[in-house]
């Protein structure tokens, strides 16, 4: 995807230019800025839109990553990262992110637009894993299997065979009931 079909404001047009544009029919939001309104709109954009939040070294994840890969028409506020580097670093303050220390293996990130992404399976293997502690993360689960139904399976193997992760039992329940609920 060319950079010319990214419009973030400030760069090579005002907020207001941009705004107007969306008025018109010309542009529409996506993400941290604007694409043309006929452009096909799939993870690589997705991520790239969201590339300023990203900071180096973190891999977007979560409900961010879910996002990425077509699971609801808007993004969720506040974006998640979590650590990608190997040493532990602390990110500038950002209020639009949440910062997740917890380093993700090499094997389950992927680059799309620029931006790491944890992969589809890792990305609701981690939703699953947070719902007991913020059940909003479910809304992401369901939009994300609605994207691609094999994704629960797939995260139930890659969990069942990991070892000594917290919260694996109820996360393990969760997607077996998202599994069942599917049929």
């Amino acid at each position: 995807m060319h950079p010319a079909f990214v419009y973030l404001p400030g760069d090579r047009l005002t907020l207001p230019e941009l705004s107007s544009a969306r008025l018109d029919g010309h542009v529409v939001e996506l993400g941290e800025g604007y694409i043309p309104a006929d452009l096909v709109e799939g993870p690589a954009l997705r991520a790239r839109m969201i590339a300023g939040l990203v900071p180096a070294g973190t891999a977007a994840s979560g409900p961010t990553a879910a996002w990425i890969h077509g699971a609801g028409d808007t993004p969720p506020t506040p974006h998640h990262v979590q650590r990608a580097a190997e040493r532990r670093f602390r990110p500038d303050p950002d209020h639009r992110l949440i910062f997740h220390d917890t380093r993700v293996p090499a094997s389950d990130v992927q680059l799309l637009g620029g931006v790491l992404t944890t992969t589809p399976v890792r990305t609701m293997v981690d939703l699953a894993l947070t719902t007991t502690r913020d059940p909003r993360m479910l809304v992401w689960m369901r939009l994300l299997a609605a994207e691609s139904p094999p994704l629960v399976e797939e995260a139930e193997r890659s969990l069942s065979v990991r070892t000594r992760v917290p919260g694996s039992r109820g996360a393990l329940a969760t997607l077996e009931r998202l599994r069942l609920r599917r049929r």
